[in-house]
């Protein structure tokens, strides 16, 4: 196992103090994956359809939620919605900008901390920063929700699915590889699955899928 330089928190509040995601002007920026309309509108028109089809709204759980660019439309469509980061900066911020009756946010380590109870868990492109033994720790959490939709950026074709990496340090698409949690050692046992999006991007830059899964 890849030794851990720094805790998570620490990686993740030095990527938005630095900017590594791009973001000039922003005061808080996730990257390009959460502000290209090519990218979030298909993503975006998949997950409205899908929370806006049960007669009860859902309690939805977003574990890794970022600058709210993508959870703000999503709000609306949910009994409650509750929006989780590592990065306390970047909570209080949200906490300051978004305020519905049905949103909650808290600053919490998904892979170390107890997650709220819900129905429906969003991943979206967070999975792939992280370490296989901090995925490992997520997984055994989602058993008890029913819905886990799950976004990964994965490469075209071929790969080896979830090789190791230091938590922090890029995904695993250099090393052909991206993270299915179906595959080992995760072993996520779902009753369903369903392709929900697919976005094929540039350049032989790989693909994000967003995958939902029915866990019980």
């Amino acid at each position: 196992m890849k030794k851990q330089p720094w805790p998570t928190k620490d990686v993740m509040n030095q990527i938005y103090d630095m900017k590594l995601w791009g973001g000039k002007g922003f005061d808080f920026y996730s990257g390009t994956g959460s502000h290209d309309p090519k990218i979030i509108d298909p993503y975006l028109n998949a997950l409205i359809a899908f929370l806006d089809a049960f007669t009860t709204p859902l309690v939805v759980c977003d574990l890794g939620c970022g600058d709210f660019n993508i959870g703000k439309h999503l709000t609306k469509y949910a009994k409650k919605y509750i929006a989780i980061d590592i990065v306390e900066s970047l909570i209080n911020r949200n906490k300051n900008l978004y305020k519905e009756d049905n949103l909650e946010f808290y600053c919490l380590d998904i892979a170390k901390d107890a997650l709220p109870s819900g129905d429906c868990i969003i991943l979206r492109q967070v999975l792939q920063h992280l370490s296989n033994t901090e995925i490992q720790n997520i997984v055994k959490k989602l058993e008890v929700y029913k819905y886990v939709i799950l976004t990964e950026h994965i490469p075209m074709g071929y790969f080896t699915p979830n090789k190791d990496i230091i938590s922090g340090q890029g995904i695993r698409l250099k090393q052909n590889s991206g993270v299915n949690l179906l595959e080992a050692p995760f072993n996520l046992k779902v009753k369903d699955q369903k392709q929900l999006v697919e976005y094929i991007l540039e350049d032989n830059k790989g693909r994000i899928i967003t995958t939902l899964y029915q866990v019980f």
